[in-house]
């Protein structure tokens, strides 16, 4: 597929996967969601990590809902369909694939964009950026799984604030809320993203084991998720990044991993 509302690119294991609607502030069509999916498909065959992020002054403004005027004349109108098609395909696509994500957000990931950055798995702010469930302000509820993921990083009440409320919360408000995995001065955040990004591309194949067990825990016992890590630490102790690991440690040098 050929990209016009994205931008893809593939470098040292590191696949860059960037809203490119600078002028909406990266507002998503349904056109831009089916490139988003194609990329991660993309990215979960060639890379091993990921880097999601905007370009211009805006991470993610939600969904584009001037795009959608046409729907507003018919009063039998599902504005729900959308998630179906190209929406939700994208939040489910990060926790599928083995690659762990990083969302790095500049300004506003807001509406789908907020439930798009918190699907990261390591999730990178730059200061004066935000997080805004605009939801409650145009009558609408909030997407992009947000009233999951949210409520899984921040708990139950601070997320009705966020959502019934429709608050712009910050970056150092979100670090602390457990929102965030870092944050970092505005001009280096592409830097650092790509710094992590290719930490993470030259982890063990036991990093994906780790992605998606944490996901899985989220909707399971305490039983199930022992359970969980006991199945994957014997898929990891089969690996060739163990035993260079193991082998690494006894000569004490630095492991090279090739996530085998």
């Amino acid at each position: 597929m050929s990209y016009e509302h994205i931008l893809y690119t593939l470098e040292d294991g590191v696949a860059r996967v960037s809203l490119n609607d600078p002028k909406t502030m990266n507002g998503v069509t349904e056109a831009m969601g089916h490139e988003i999916v194609d990329a991660l498909d993309q990215a979960a065959r060639d890379a091993r990590a990921v880097l999601v992020t905007g370009e211009g002054k805006a991470f993610c403004s939600g969904a584009n809902l001037s795009a959608a005027q046409d729907l507003l004349s018919d009063p039998m109108r599902d504005i729900g369909g959308q998630l179906d098609r190209a929406f939700n395909p994208v939040i489910m696509g990060i926790k599928r694939m083995e690659q762990p994500v990083i969302t790095a957000i500049r300004g506003p990931a807001a509406g789908f964009g907020a439930g798009l950055a918190a699907a990261g798995d390591i999730v990178l702010m730059a200061e004066g950026s935000y997080f805004f469930c605009a939801f409650c302000h145009v009558g609408l509820v909030p997407d992009g799984g947000a009233t999951y993921l949210l409520a899984q990083a921040v708990g139950r009440v601070r997320a009705m604030q966020m959502m019934l409320l429709g608050e712009k919360i910050d970056a150092r408000t979100a670090l602390d809320w457990g929102l965030a995995t870092r944050v970092v001065a505005e001009p280096d955040l592409e830097d650092e993203a790509m710094k992590l990004a290719r930490s993470l591309a030259r982890g063990p194949r036991s990093l994906g084991l780790i992605k998606r067990m944490a996901w899985d825990a989220l909707d399971s016992s305490l039983e199930t998720a022992l359970q969980a890590e006991r199945r994957g630490q014997r898929e990891a102790g089969r690996t060739q990044d163990f035993l260079e690991g193991v082998t690494a440690f006894v000569e004490k040098r630095k492991p090279a991993f090739e996530g085998q």
